[in-house]
């Protein structure tokens, strides 16, 4: 097939992909699979091929990513339910103060804290954010609100157990705990820089309280003037940030709820408690990938490292602590949403992983490795602007950063680049210019009491420029790697 064939195909089928997702609101999994089968068709791969590989890809992905994604969901829901997002919030104010309460969430949001959903974790820390921000000076509302859209997204995006990390991570054959380790080198000083350069930017005047901030009732804290909620804001048509349908009212308002309830058995415990079985999961999941890195064969450590086993145990350890603050009652209905919430999850990872694998059966890879030479740098640029490109197009941080790592994947490998950075920068790219699409933009520009205006700088400023530090950490990194 000629080489503008080839590239004309791809492009092509990644236009309609995008065109479909944003014009005809067709929903994200089924466009992905449409791009898929045509680009097969169209590549020579012919029906059967096309099918069997699509099928291949699929399998393979969900074999990497399932259990994993399940797993994280269900914890999530769990700490979700017990209310255990408020007292940590609360506790870091008490430890770190005023100005250094920004950072120390934003670490924590970005860190062992991804296996919350965006949007609910933006309902029950926005009463907490609303509080602090009048301490941190006249730009307070604008460092809490880039605080938010910047840890949540960054952590989303290159850090595991975030979805798009995890997806990132099965879409390129990453191992887990790799890019555990990896993603937090690039994370916690993305995210700090980051903070620190928005608030020294809101504090020389670009924040401007007059016009970037609306009135606020303080009705209990759980709702912006105008009475609109989650279920108001404007929706991605891609399903939000994350791909996945926001969660739906009745969650929300019942994780606010259990958030506000004065549960004696959650009092009692300690915070680190609550926290202790997803602490414990990281910890056995970096374990094993530094024995894997050292090329040690410890066989108990390498079972209990394995991602699907670690995270199964923190599910386990966290349902029982849920069992005796919550009841078995709400305890089950913490588990049924969770795998209610991961259907679209599973869906979208194993058509990712299926597109993905169409593109590395064709010939696009081996095209792009003769024009980009050997340079290593060449490939990180190349994933970052494709995805960056189409999370502008599309909305969606996991669907562009996906797309943009399955087609530079073939080209890493035969460079010999170090997957790890294409996913890195793949999630990266992704995380440009967060804007009215997204949900994570309404949310915080709602709950947090924004004017547009001012959520375009929170957010949009902000998370853009996370992805520029988060590009020049992946680039350093390739040095090392």
């Amino acid at each position: 097939m000629p080489e503008w064939t080839i590239l004309a195909v791809v492009a092509v089928a990644i236009i309609a992909v995008v065109l479909m997702i944003v014009k005809l609101h067709v929903n994200p999994v089924i466009a992905l699979a449409i791009g898929a089968a045509a680009i097969g068709l169209m590549s020579g791969l012919g029906a059967v091929g096309t099918v069997e590989t699509m099928a291949t890809g699929f399998g393979d992905t969900m074999a990497e990513a399932g259990l994993l994604i399940a797993w994280g969901v269900l914890i999530g829901s769990l700490l979700n339910r017990m209310g255990a997002i408020t007292r940590l919030v609360e506790t870091l104010l008490k430890a770190f103060g005023p100005k250094g309460v920004p950072y120390a969430i934003g670490v924590s949001f970005a860190t062992y804290l991804q296996t919350i959903f965006v949007d609910v974790m933006i309902v029950l820390a926005a009463p907490l954010a609303r509080r602090i921000a009048p301490r941190l000076g006249k730009a307070g509302v604008g460092i809490m609100a880039a605080t938010f859209a910047i840890s949540l997204e960054v952590g989303i995006a290159l850090m595991v157990p975030g979805i798009g990390a995890v997806m990132i991570a099965a879409s390129l054959g990453i191992p887990i705990g790799q890019m555990l380790l990896w993603g937090v080198v690039v994370v916690v000083p993305t995210v700090i820089i980051s903070i620190l350069l928005m608030t020294i930017a809101f504090r020389a005047g670009f924040w401007k309280a007059e016009t970037d901030e609306l009135a606020m009732i303080d009705d209990g804290g759980d709702r912006p003037a105008d009475g609109a909620g989650p279920e108001d804001a404007p929706r991605s048509v891609a399903g939000a940030t994350r791909s996945i349908p926001v969660a739906d009212a009745d969650a929300q308002r019942s994780a606010v709820a259990v958030a506000e309830h004065d549960d004696e058995g959650l009092r009692r415990l300690p915070l680190l408690v609550l926290f202790a079985p997803l602490l414990l999961s990281l910890v056995l999941i970096a374990s094993g990938a530094l024995l894997d890195v050292a090329e040690l064969e410890v066989p108990p450590m390498q079972f209990l490292g394995a991602p699907a086993i670690a995270l199964l145990i923190g599910v386990i350890g966290t349902a029982i602590i849920a069992r005796r603050v919550l009841g078995r009652t709400e305890l089950e209905r913490a588990l049924v949403q969770g795998f209610k919430d991961a259907g679209q999850i599973f869906a979208l990872t194993g058509v990712g992983g299926a597109l993905a694998a169409v593109i590395a059966a064709g010939e696009l890879g081996p095209l792009l490795t003769q024009y980009l030479g050997a340079s290593a740098f060449a490939p990180i640029l190349l994933v970052w602007v494709f995805a960056a490109v189409l999370h502008i197009a599309v909305g969606s941080v996991t669907l562009s950063a996906m797309t943009a790592a399955g087609i530079l994947a073939p080209v890493a490998a035969s460079l010999g680049l170090n997957p790890v950075l294409v996913g890195l920068a793949a999630g990266a790219g992704a995380l440009f210019c967060i804007h009215v699409t997204s949900n994570t933009f309404w949310l915080l520009q709602s709950f947090l009491g924004q004017s547009v205006r001012g959520a375009l700088k929170s957010v949009t400023v902000g998370v853009s420029v996370a992805s520029l530090v988060a590009l020049g950490m992946v680039l350093l990194l390739s040095l090392v790697l």
